[in-house]
């Protein structure tokens, strides 16, 4: 045997020792244990995997099950939908039917009232009149607070009350005379109404509805003079037909307003966009001025460095230094701005403004408003300048970077002391100082409120009783004579 295989031989027994302990370390002294450990382990995984995949199908089994169930659930989900929807239309469909019962009931009553001397036994008792409304509120108390195509609903249901009136007393007359007499009247009347809403307007309600009497009795005492026979029933008709025409009045004269609001608001916000935009004009203006300002300082900085590095003298220096600094600080101003004018044009910053304008308004009208300007006073000055005989005075302004929404909440705390109660761009409340200080403290401490009225303008021309003019020169001294 060689040294090779002396040196090989060595090599095998030791990798022989490191097989035994690799074994010992298993748990396994011969071979056929370590072949014998496999083996359970490859069955013990198989049955796991068995376990798994039963498992597995039974989960499958459940999802199955499940989305089984699922889609009868939506079959049935989607079957009382359908039934929902139907029943919601059969309740509108009944409650369309209520209202104009209520309202047929509604007229009577108003004739009993206003043409018939009778007593009330024919009448709902109060309990039971507030039972029926809660199925059929009145939609004359509510006109103010819908929308044109609410507006426009409501028109129509009236209209069909009023036809089925119509329809109902039409069938009273037998006599061919008789029921020429009611169709004239009834075209007649039709075309009164229609004239009356034709001449409506906003601040005319209470005459078009006077304008409605006068028409009903006036066509009672043609018809009733004509044919004493059909009085008795023409003054129901009349009486019922009445409330029902007062009723197309309101709410037509309701439907105006909503239209004369939506044509104010689209104005107010053309208005508004003209404003914002002359606004950007101006803060860009600004901003121009301002970087040409930054511009020149810093100028003026690097040559007051360059000139310190070379200079000498001691006062010199001190000097160019002394001017350095105010330099920079004139800088830090200019930055100052630049970053205020930034905050305005990209973002929602502005300033809200309450003002006051005594001599115009009164003591206890406030204006509410927001600018973007840099200089709010330059707002209030525009808004008093040709708009109002007096200047208007400042009690705050209240800086926000949500300027917006600052406005809108004071304006939604003081809704309903709203001066015009129909443009709600119209920035104009009822409200006292008192009341406007507390208000402005809760929503910014940090605000200042000046809670006098100057009213300058306006106490100097209750002073005097002549204007005062502009046509004054100056005359010279005369010499005095000795």
């Amino acid at each position: 045997m060689g040294l090779f295989d002396i040196f090989r031989a060595s090599k095998i027994k030791a990798e022989n020792e490191l097989l035994r302990a690799r074994l010992a370390e298993l748990g396994c002294d011969e071979y056929e244990q370590v072949k014998e450990k496999i083996r359970q382990m490859e069955a013990e995984h198989s049955n796991n995997v068995k376990a798994a995949q039963s498992q597995l199908n039974a989960i499958n089994t459940t999802i199955a099950t499940n989305n089984s169930l699922i889609d009868k659930l939506q079959e049935e989900l989607s079957s009382l939908s359908s039934k929902d929807e139907k029943l919601q239309k059969q309740i509108q469909t009944q409650t369309r039917k209520l209202q104009r019962v209520k309202e047929l009931y509604k007229s009577v009553d108003y004739c009993i009232t206003n043409f018939l001397d009778t007593d009330t036994s024919q009448r709902l008792s109060l309990i039971d009149e507030n039972e029926y409304d809660e199925f059929a509120p009145s939609v004359t108390l509510k006109l103010h607070c819908m929308d044109i195509k609410s507006l426009r609903k409501a028109y129509k249901e009236n209209d069909k009350t009023i036809d089925k009136i119509l329809s109902s007393y039409a069938k009273r007359y037998t006599t061919k005379a008789n029921r020429s007499i009611y169709q004239l009247m009834v075209i007649a009347l039709r075309a009164e109404l229609q004239n009356t809403l034709y001449d409506l307007k906003f601040e005319k309600l209470d005459h078009a509805i006077d304008n409605i009497k006068n028409i009903t009795q006036k066509y009672l005492k043609i018809a009733g003079d004509g044919n004493q026979n059909i009085a008795g029933t023409l003054t129901k008709f009349i009486g019922e037909i009445e409330y029902l025409f007062i009723n197309a009045v309101k709410i037509e004269y309701n439907y105006y307003v909503k239209k004369e609001q939506a044509r104010q608001e689209q104005l107010a916000i053309k208005q508004q966009m003209r404003e914002e935009a002359e606004e950007r004009k101006l803060l860009e203006q600004q901003r121009k001025k301002i970087e040409a300002e930054e511009s020149k300082y810093q100028i003026e900085i690097d040559k007051a460095n360059e000139a310190l590095s070379s200079a000498t003298d001691t006062k010199q220096i001190a000097n160019l230094k002394a001017k350095i600094l105010e330099l920079q600080g004139l800088l830090s101003d200019v930055a100052i701005k630049k970053e205020d004018i930034s905050k305005l044009q990209n973002g929602k910053a502005g300033n809200v403004y309450i003002i006051s304008n005594l001599g115009s308004f009164g003591d206890n009208i406030f204006k509410i408003g927001m600018t973007r300007r840099i200089n709010p006073q330059d707002r209030v000055d525009e808004l008093g300048n040709a708009s109002v005989p007096f200047r208007y005075d400042v009690h705050s302004f209240i800086f926000s970077d949500d300027a917006v929404g600052l406005e809108n909440k004071l304006h939604t705390i003081l809704n309903n002391k709203r001066v015009n109660k129909v443009n709600m761009r119209k920035e104009f409340f009822y409200a006292t100082l008192d009341e406007l200080e507390s208000l402005v403290n809760d929503l910014d401490p940090t605000a200042e409120f000046n809670k006098t009225m100057i009213a300058e303008e306006f106490y100097q021309s209750q002073s005097v009783d002549t204007p005062y003019t502009s046509d004054y020169s100056e005359e010279p001294d005369e010499e005095d004579d000795y």
